[in-house]
């Protein structure tokens, strides 16, 4: 994934150029990782471009801010009107939405409240996480040596940057020893997640994830699978789960914002099923694409429309605080 390095970035209520989205060296982000974000996607749907569940994005995103005690200057409304206005901007009919609150420039010590709140939304299109292979075949995947935080130390439940120190360690073991991805464990040596993507595993027709307590993020695609899941008829159980409950698996899989949904086909150089991608992964998978090309109903309202044209300036400059 590479950056265009041109377009528009939303900032505080005003659009400027990419090149220009500059913060201080000096900013509490930078020494602290005091910021919280979201992913989304914008997908090119039948009717035109439309985000997939952006409400419940920027609603976990005001959450994780309200987490780590940061005072958002712009409630979902607002937000939403900013993610609009800056696909606007860029013209794009699908993109990938990033948008961020994160503590700017004032003082340099542990203490964050004397710094501002500042929020920013970066577009960008991007394409499949993983190849069309991968999507269809699967993934080779190890469980890292690396576990997820433990609780009440970083709360998981907040998608905030500081957490993913702790992605990349899981994703550059990974990578380095050749595989895809990493499943981390929780503290306790159960199942948690990828380094950023939410798990699934199917044993009899019925599928498995990690419940909250087992340091996972409550991830929207996670929320969708489930739903999904179950509209199709299947039995979903969320439960603390061993870690060799991957190894006897009929299938397992990741759900995120940015895999969607990608079937893993070995873990530890064990074969998972058949070696590829299972009927029950794909029944989901299936379903979930239609859905975000906009070619099955939207039962469930998931995607917003956005109306290309002219950005709308000055429409989300003042935002309005809180929820």
């Amino acid at each position: 994934m590479a950056f265009p390095g041109t377009g528009k970035i939303w900032m505080n209520g005003s659009l400027v150029e990419w090149a220009d989205a500059r913060i201080h060296i000096a900013s509490h982000v930078v020494h602290y990782g005091s910021a919280v974000f979201e992913g989304a996607r914008c997908y090119d749907t039948v009717r035109g471009p439309a985000c997939f569940r952006l409400d419940a994005h920027l609603r976990r995103l005001v959450d994780s801010a309200r987490i780590y005690r940061m005072e958002a200057s712009y409630d979902v409304p607002a937000l939403t009107a900013a993610v609009h206005e800056t696909i606007r901007a860029n013209a794009f009919r699908a993109c990938y939405v990033r948008p961020l609150i994160y503590r700017g420039y004032d003082s340099l010590g542990v203490n964050p409240f004397p710094c501002p709140v500042d929020t920013a939304v970066l577009v960008w299109e991007w394409g499949a996480y993983f190849t069309k292979e991968a999507i269809e075949e699967g993934l080779d995947v190890k469980v890292s040596t690396w576990a997820r935080m433990s609780p009440n130390t970083l709360p998981a439940m907040a998608k905030s940057v500081a957490n993913y120190a702790n992605s990349q360690l899981i994703k550059m073991e990974a990578t380095l020893e050749g595989y895809a991805e990493g499943i981390a464990l929780d503290t306790e040596g159960n199942l948690s997640e990828g380094s950023g993507q939410n798990l699934f595993l199917v044993r009899d027709g019925v599928i498995f994830t990690p419940p909250m307590g087992s340091s996972v993020l409550w991830g929207i695609t996670r929320d969708s699978v489930i739903t999904i899941a179950r509209d199709l008829g299947f039995e979903v159980r969320e439960q603390v789960l061993p870690r060799e409950f991957l190894y006897i698996a009929d299938e397992v899989f990741f759900a995120g914002t940015a895999v969607e949904v990608t079937p893993i086909r070995s873990v530890d150089k064990i074969r998972i099923g058949s070696g590829r991608r299972g009927p029950v992964t794909e029944a989901i998978q299936q379903r979930f694409f239609s859905i975000v090309r906009g070619e099955a109903p939207d039962t469930h309202g998931w995607l917003t429309p956005v109306e290309l044209g002219e950005p709308a300036g000055a429409a989300t400059s003042g935002g309005s605080k809180g929820r």
